[in-house]
């Protein structure tokens, strides 16, 4: 690729799927841009479209020989990081879709699409899509993993989260030709070379020994698609760095015996930790077998106190059911005594009934009587008030001067002196 890599973006997860410059290892970064640097041999004056272009690192990589590049992702988020690092080189960037893609036909010399193929549901329509804004005399390039190599490689990880379909060699050809008259499936291997450099820039040789491999055994396809008859693809080598790997190695060993020694030590800790987690256990299961005794002892004692509970239920039941004759005794003696108490009550009524029909005429007699008395006091009161009249008149007649010479006369009435 043009330039060093970008800084890495903040906020932007790595998760393998979406290369983000800055933020992968060397020779998965060279995995990547290689597939840009082959593209660069087609895009030489050319209208190119990048489908799938992720961050843009790739439609950078072939705006300076390209008449004109236009990246497309379906994520917004790689449109915007693209647009924000590497519209300055050239490319425009455009959110849209693989399977639709919003261009006239033949609009384009040459379409790639890299890694995108096994992550779209509807992969058909990719290939429509490509082959429908590709011009007659353009090339469509497109890369996949290759399925055997790519679930091996995985291992215990199992499937691709992200993939929606992989592609074994034969798989891929045919799904190519059923669009493109002409496909040539090339295979994309990272090879071992020795080099011999010259301190300044020569014109580069090379001979390649037994360069033709299985295609079961190669880590991508990648594969060169037009509608019209082309040249063979010549054989490509993409050499990331001409540096001396063995030295590099080297130095990735020292790094792998000092991450060796320090994951001994972390082992060493583990092992001190796990010596003491088993103390601990042992100590945890001895508690743990106290426990269990004194649980035994206590379910022991539950089914005593159970027992107990029993007996005592019992009891109380008879004391219940002594108690329960004792009120219905009770309630018997209460029922004949409260009986009494209504026809003594009903008899003492009838009786202060008569009593008081008695003691009315009772009252009335004496009414009557009290006033007879005092109408005879009245009478004798009277009485005796014309006796004292009277014997006034009898004591006066008695001294009268007249009724003495009456008396010695013979004459008047005659009046006892008492």
């Amino acid at each position: 690729m043009s330039g060093s890599p970008v800084p890495k973006l903040s906020g932007q997860e790595f998760t393998g799927e979406r290369v983000i410059p800055g933020q992968v290892n060397d020779d998965l970064w060279a995995e990547h841009v290689s597939r840009y640097v082959f593209a660069s041999r087609f895009a030489s004056y050319a209208r190119v479209l990048d489908v799938g272009c992720g961050t843009g690192y790739g439609t950078s990589e072939l705006s300076p020989v390209a008449h004109a590049v236009i990246g497309i992702d379906a994520a917004q988020e790689a449109v915007a990081y693209a647009r924000e690092h590497f519209s300055s080189t050239g490319g425009k960037f455009l959110r849209a879709s693989a399977a639709a893609l919003p261009f006239r036909a033949e609009a384009f010399d040459l379409v790639t699409a890299f890694e995108v193929i096994e992550h779209v549901v509807d992969w058909h329509s990719l290939l429509a899509e490509a082959r429908r804004v590709l011009a007659p005399s353009g090339v469509f390039l497109v890369s996949t993993p290759n399925k055997l190599y790519y679930t091996e490689s995985r291992g215990l990880d199992g499937p691709n989260p992200f993939h929606e379909h992989e592609f074994e060699y034969q798989e891929f050809r045919t799904a190519l030709q059923e669009f493109f008259p002409h496909v040539d499936v090339l295979q994309q291997n990272r090879l071992e070379a020795v080099g011999f450099l010259p301190a300044t820039r020569r014109p580069l040789e090379a001979r390649i020994d037994r360069a033709q491999g299985l295609p079961a055994d190669a880590s991508f396809f990648l594969a060169v698609c037009s509608i019209g008859e082309l040249a063979a693809t010549r054989t490509f080598l993409y050499v990331p760095r001409a540096a001396n790997v063995l030295k590099e190695r080297e130095q990735h060993i020292k790094l792998l015996e000092h991450d060796l020694r320090k994951l001994i030590e972390d082992h060493s800790n583990l092992a001190a930790k796990h010596t003491d987690l088993t103390k601990h256990l042992e100590e945890q299961n001895r508690w743990a077998q106290e426990l269990q005794e004194l649980w035994k002892e206590t379910q022991q004692r539950v089914v005593e106190l159970q027992e107990e509970f029993r007996a005592e239920q019992q009891r109380a039941e008879q004391v219940v059911s002594a108690y329960a004759a004792k009120v219905a005794d009770l309630e018997d003696e209460n029922r004949q005594k409260t009986k009494w108490a209504q026809d003594t009550e009903r008899r003492l009524t009838a009786d202060l009934v008569a009593q008081s029909g008695q003691l009315a005429e009772t009252l009335r007699l004496l009414d009557h009587a009290e006033s007879t008395v005092v109408e005879r006091t009245h009478w004798a009161q009277k009485l005796d008030q014309q006796v004292h009249q009277m014997e006034a008149q009898i004591e006066l007649i008695r001294h009268s001067r007249w009724v003495k010479l009456g008396r010695k006369a013979g004459l008047g009435p005659k009046v006892d002196p008492w």
